[in-house]
């Protein structure tokens, strides 16, 4: 008799193709869910092999729309990143995905859903905290952190040969043994030999972007269009022009990805405490991103983006990343985002080459607080030199005071 209705996070690959067919051992009936969230893979494929392994059900959403417009934008808005580095890729996946699972959940009937997060990483605690938002009585069953699971399956080889044993075929294997998760956003890179932080990862370990050695020796230009901070507009060199949101974001990433723009490798700090090393490709919101950042150098007023910088962004950033997506505090910062958009409003021509993002200029039609003949060194406009001389006695009040004070302890100021 079955255990009850499991809405299992199936990405067809190696941990949750263990996960399904040990799910099914335990004696629960298991729904295969898997999000379309633009990620380069046979959905077929996996239909197929989750329905052989035994899932009663396997269903599909696609929630790339979803993703971009209210999530993937949003963070370029907030120019959203973690530890300087990191784009948020696969954080942001995760509230659109757990939504759709647990709406997937609720309409085939399921009392529980589980997922193959390891019981070290971020995404346990991400997936989980949205679905407990979501949902507040679902049932999460979690493999990796039941002792019965990860006693059994101690770590990949195990997988590996469970899968062997049970003619699951799986893509990774033991000559590239590294995880792998991949949305319209980015690729993500880590375990295996990359937990060694001191090595280099190997060339053809790199699935989105092209080397930057190897990228085109000639430069493509572009230009991106943003309405309060939102990217509306993309054109490329020859003329085509995209706007739809989603197409968008495809073309810049297939833009960025030619050119090898968008790679990092990080050693970075998890919610739950330990360090971890990370090789991420992030093409089109890296390209997205920065002219954002550039155009607000045009159009943002200065303490606006002072209070944004210090407060909204890296509070957006670690609520993504910590997995804090439904809660009050996230709400209430996502809330300040729209009106600090108000001025982005303009236009950013840019270049991509051999790895690098260049950024060619930029213009408003509408955002005024750049005035060329103010801020030339050759004209006399705007206010006059004399009225420097008085801004300049008043901030040097409290700095006197300050070396009078040293002078008097005998500890002048030294470089």
């Amino acid at each position: 008799m079955s255990k009850g209705k499991v809405c299992l996070a199936y990405s067809g690959g190696l941990d949750t193709s263990v996960i399904l067919a040990w799910l099914l051992e335990q004696g629960y009936e298991v729904i295969a869910f898997l999000a379309n969230i633009g990620q380069e893979e046979d959905f077929e494929a996996a239909e197929k092999k989750a329905l052989a392994i035994g899932a009663t059900k396997f269903v599909v959403v696609d929630v790339r729309k979803e993703f971009v417009e209210k999530v993937c934008f949003p963070a370029i808005q907030a120019n959203a990143v973690y530890e300087n580095v990191y784009l948020l890729g696969t954080s942001l996946a995760r509230p659109v995905i757990a939504q759709a699972q647990i709406k997937v959940a609720e309409e085939n009937g399921c009392f529980a859903v589980s997922h193959g997060c390891t019981g070290k990483g971020n995404d346990q605690v991400r997936f989980e905290l949205s679905f407990y938002a979501l949902k507040p009585d679902v049932v999460v069953i979690a493999p990796w952190r039941d002792p019965e699971f990860f006693n059994r399956f101690a770590g990949r080889n195990d997988l590996l040969e469970y899968a062997s044993s049970k003619d699951i075929p799986v893509a990774q294997t033991k000559a590239k043994p590294w995880s792998t998760d991949e949305n319209l956003a980015h690729i993500s890179f880590e375990a295996g030999i990359l937990e060694n932080p001191d090595t280099t990862p190997p060339k053809d370990m790199w699935k989105l972007t092209v080397d930057p050695t190897d990228a085109p020796n000639t430069p493509e230009d572009f230009s991106v269009v943003f309405e309060q901070g939102l990217p509306v507009k993309l054109v490329l060199a020859g003329g085509k022009t995209i706007t739809d949101p989603v197409d968008l974001f495809l073309e810049a990433n297939a833009l960025a990805r030619r050119h090898g723009v968008g790679r990092i490798d990080i050693v970075e700090n998890r919610f739950i405490g330990i360090k971890s090393r990370g090789c991420y490709e992030t093409p089109g919101l890296t390209i997205l991103r920065y002219a954002h950042i550039d155009l607000e150098g045009l159009t943002l007023d200065r303490e606006v983006r002072a209070i944004r910088d210090q407060f909204v962004t890296p509070s957006y950033a670690k609520q993504l990343y910590n997995g804090m997506y439904f809660t009050p505090e996230c709400e209430y910062v996502r809330a300040m985002i729209p009106p600090s958009q108000k001025t982005v409003n303009g236009v950013v021509r840019a270049r991509v080459y051999k790895g690098n993002f260049i950024v060619l200029g930029r213009s408003s039609d509408t955002e005024k607080l750049y005035d060329e003949t103010e801020s030339s060194m050759d004209e006399l406009t705007g206010f006059s030199p004399e009225d420097t001389s008085g801004f300049i006695a008043v901030q040097s009040i409290r700095i006197k005071k300050y070396g009078e004070a040293a002078r008097e302890k005998n500890q002048p100021l030294d470089l």
